[in-house]
Order: structure tokens, then C-alpha cells, then sequence
């Protein structure tokens, strides 16, 4: 078995990685890479380490867009085949696909009128909506724990990675007898007590282990915080009359600020203050939750059993057309503002920060990981001036990082999460989905703890397994 590493590797987004066994190709993955724009448009629309076409099936982890983003691409490009996925990945990789390529359409409309003020040639989108709508009839869905062959002599089993709504780690069996090996590809893992979804499962068979690596060596603030921190953030913007403007990824992100709004609320921490949620696919995206109650942790699941909505729609606004998400710009009180993107790369969220970076009374509160050459990285840098659909901004706001809504396990769920494997029989260590810095990190400490193989690979990068 062949493995190459074309996407998140040394870095954070475009998760893709491609297995070759008996005559047949299988990609982990198709997302998009978000960075420099120049650099990010060429690695998007060119699949130079493969031909698409000849890619046998897709296997999707979960449906953020870094992992499933580019997925019109490949179809657009002659990609056919099954695309497997949990049930609830596919009902969310619908939405945000369509919302993906309406964004881009948008973005682009935009720019455009900017390019032709200035007597440059216009940019196409990626993809068109009819792009990512060509998508949808190849998804196979696959519950949790069933097993499914996807060619043969290669088996494989979602299980409940805890990341976001049906986010599965994925389990392959190699080989048609007893004595198959397993290759397990964690995709992103979640943390353990979240406010809404079971915790990652605990999995301790694997010969090949191909694990992300976005925190390694860094630790989030305890969870049992987040609700405080939020009140103090928001009271204190309150207070300078200023408004907080939450960049956030639409799925789980933004359900589980919500969530936490509506604790806040009914516990009287926080006084009634308009909360805008601007974002048709977040909006979407809630519906689909409630779809999926499998997903649910205990409590989450009891609330929608009992008829309660634990997403907040008593408490908060949520904001569809282009028309509405303008008139926010003219509300001169203190109001709450969370909106997609949620590293600040493309849609709403850009006109909000365009419109709120320069006033000091303003708060922007980031509740996520920000990837290399994002304008989300350079908010959390302190950048002075902030270049937003090509113009400067003074970036005057206060800047709030908080971590404790991560939904991505650090550096000791991690090194917990390894631990459960056989070092005996782990032949293979690979760190995806991650910087460099934190990967070494990672990799001292799994030696520590007694692993071999470990590796942290390059795009391009590719070696042959079970040989």
C-alpha cells in the first residue's frame, strides 16, 4: 500500500492524502487550503499530484470546508466515483458546499467591482454553486460502526471522532484474511466534554496511524471556563458601548456560542443584549443538528427530547439576506456579531471586520484555530494594518483569543488519545494537519512515551506500507 501526503502536511489546511493498493486509488479527503491568495488559487484549482479521473473513491471525515472544500473541483474535473461519509457529514457537506461556492460567487462579484474601479482584469470563482450541487448524488453514506467495503481488500469503519457533528475518525482493514492490518486516519479530533457532542471514542487497534497535529504542544483553557471568560469579554465591551464581533467556523462553532449564549442568558450572567448570527449556513447548519440527535451527548439529547432548543433561537437573531447583515453597520449600540468565516478568509465576517477593526471600543473575539497567511492569523498577531478585499484597515479594536471553544484536541488529549495504542504493534506514526513547531513538539513526546516511526511529512511525500 502506497500513502501520499498532498494536503495538510506541515500545515493546517487542504486536508488530502491519497492511498494506492491493488490497482485502485482512495483520497482521504478533497479540502480546500486557505492562505496567500495568490498561493491558495493555484493550489486549489490544480491537481497536479494526481488526475482526478482516476481516483477510485473519496473518504470524508467530516465536512469542514479544509477538509471537504475542494470536493466541486475534483468532480468538475473528472472524479466520478463514491464519496463515503457519516450520514450527518453528508447533510452538512450539502450546506456548506452550496454555501462555499455562493460565497466565492460573492466575493468575486465584489472584488471585481474593486479590480474594475482600478482597471485590472476581473478573477472567476473556483466553483459555481452548479459545481458544488454536482457533488451531492456521489455520497454514500455510512453510519458509525458499520463496516463497508470500499474496494477490495479495503474495509472501512467510521468512529466517533468528537470533532464536529458526525465527525468519524477513519478505520481501514487491509486485506481479505484474518491477518489484515489497520490503518487508522483520526481526521480532527475532538475534546473530551464539549457542551454538545459524545467525546472522541477511545480506539486502541492500529498498525498505521496517521494523526492531526493542529495543537501539538500547545493547551486550551479548561473547558469548565469558557462561560465565565465569555460574560467578562462581553460585559467589558458593553461597558465601552462597543460591539463583539465573533469570527467562527458555522458548524459547531457557532452552535456551541450559541449554546453557551443561551446558558448565560437564562442564568442572568449576561444582561439581554441583541446577539446577531449572521450566516445563512448557520442557520442551516442548526437545522441539521437537530437531525442528527445520534451525535448528542446526554444532556444535549434530553434537551431535545424534552422540546427545549438549546441552539438559542428565543435569544438570538438569526441574519439570512445580504440585506439584513448591512443594517447591522448602523446599530450604535453594543451587540454581538458571530459570522463565517472562522479564519476570516471569505464571506460576511470580512465586511463586519471591515467595518469594526478601527474602533477601539470594539471587541474582536477569535474562538479558533487561525492557519498560517490568514487575515484570522494576522488579527491574533497584533498586525497594525489589516489589508480586507485590498484595502487598509487600523486594526484599533481589542483582540480576545479564546480557547476554550476549540474543538480540536491540544497536546495532552492528543498524547492521551496515543496512548491507548499498542507501541508494540503501532508500526507507523504520521502528524498531519499541523505546524511544524507544534508537530516537533508532539513528536518529543510520543518518543517519550515509547513510540517509534514517528513522522512529520511534507507535501508531496509518499512511502509504501505492509509491504
Amino acid at each position: 500500500m502506497k500513502l501520499e501526503f498532498i494536503g495538510a502536511a506541515q500545515t493546517v489546511t487542504g486536508s488530502m492524502h491519497l492511498l494506492e493498493l491493488n490497482g485502485k486509488k482512495i483520497l482521504l479527503e478533497c479540502g480546500l487550503y486557505q492562505g496567500k491568495r495568490a498561493e491558495s488559487i493555484r493550489i486549489n484549482k490544480n491537481f497536479d499530484l494526481f488526475h482526478p479521473a482516476q481516483i477510485d473513491a473519496v473518504i470524508l471525515s467530516h465536512a469542514h470546508i479544509d477538509h471537504s472544500g475542494n470536493l466541486p473541483n475534483l468532480v468538475k474535473q473528472g472524479f466520478s466515483g463514491p464519496i463515503y461519509a457519516t450520514p450527518a457529514t453528508r447533510d452538512l457537506a450539502g450546506i456548506m458546499l452550496a454555501d462555499s461556492a455562493k460565497i466565492q460567487e460573492q466575493d468575486t462579484e465584489f472584488l471585481n467591482k474593486k479590480l474594475a474601479e482600478r482597471r485590472e482584469p476581473p478573477v472567476e470563482p473556483l466553483y459555481t454553486t452548479e459545481d458544488a450541487l454536482s457533488v451531492m448524488p456521489l455520497f454514500v453514506s455510512v453510519s458509525y460502526h458499520r463496516e463497508t467495503a470500499v474496494t477490495d481488500g479495503v474495509k472501512l469503519t467510521f468512529l466517533d471522532a468528537g470533532h464536529i457533528l458526525g465527525s468519524g475518525m477513519v478505520q481501514l482493514r487491509i486485506g481479505s484474511n484474518g491477518d489484515g492490518k489497520t490503518f487508522l486516519f483520526t481526521g480532527d479530533l475532538g475534546r473530551h466534554g464539549l457542551p454538545i457532542l459524545k467525546d472522541p471514542e477511545v480506539v486502541r487497534d492500529a498498525d498505521v496511524l496517521a494523526m492531526e497535529s493542529t495543537y501539538g504542544g500547545k493547551l486550551h483553557d479548561p473547558i469548565e471556563g469558557m462561560e465565565g471568560k465569555l460574560a467578562e469579554v462581553i460585559l467589558r465591551t458593553v461597558k465601552r458601548s462597543g460591539k463583539v464581533i465573533i469570527p467562527a467556523f458555522s458548524v459547531e462553532r457557532t452552535q456551541e456560542i450559541t449554546y453557551t449564549l443561551h446558558r448565560l442568558f437564562e442564568n442572568k450572567t449576561l444582561p439581554r443584549i441583541p446577539v446577531f448570527v449572521d450566516s445563512p449556513l448557520s442557520v442551516n447548519a442548526t437545522e441539521v443538528f437537530r437531525l442528527h440527535p445520534e451525535c448528542f451527548n446526554k444532556d444535549i439529547f434530553k434537551m431535545v427530547i424534552n422540546h427545549e432548543d438549546p441552539f438559542g433561537f428565543e435569544y438570538i437573531n438569526y441574519i439570512r439576506t445580504v440585506e439584513d447583515s448591512k443594517k447591522l453597520n448602523d446599530i450604535n449600540e453594543p451587540i454581538v456579531i458571530i459570522s463565517a468565516s472562522g479564519m476570516c478568509e471569505s464571506g460576511r465576517i470580512l465586511h463586519h471586520l471591515a467595518n469594526n477593526v478601527g474602533n477601539p471600543n470594539n471587541t474582536i473575539m477569535i474562538v479558533g484555530y487561525q492557519a498560517e497567511n490568514t487575515l484570522g492569523r494576522r488579527i491574533i498577531e497584533h498586525q497594525p494594518v489589516l489589508k480586507i478585499f485590498g484595502e487598509e484597515h487600523q486594526l484599533k479594536a481589542e483582540v480576545v483569543e479564546m480557547h476554550s471553544f476549540s474543538a480540536h484536541a491540544d497536546h495532552n488529549d492528543l498524547m492521551n488519545f496515543a496512548k491507548n495504542f499498542d507501541n508494540r504493534k503501532l508500526q507507523n506514526i504520521f502528524l498531519v494537519h499541523g505546524e511544524v513547531e507544534g508537530q516537533n513538539a508532539l513528536s518529543q513526546s510520543l518518543i517519550q512515551a515509547g513510540y517509534k516511526n514517528i513522522c512529520a511529512p511534507k507535501r508531496g511525500d509518499s512511502l509504501e506500507l505492509f509491504e
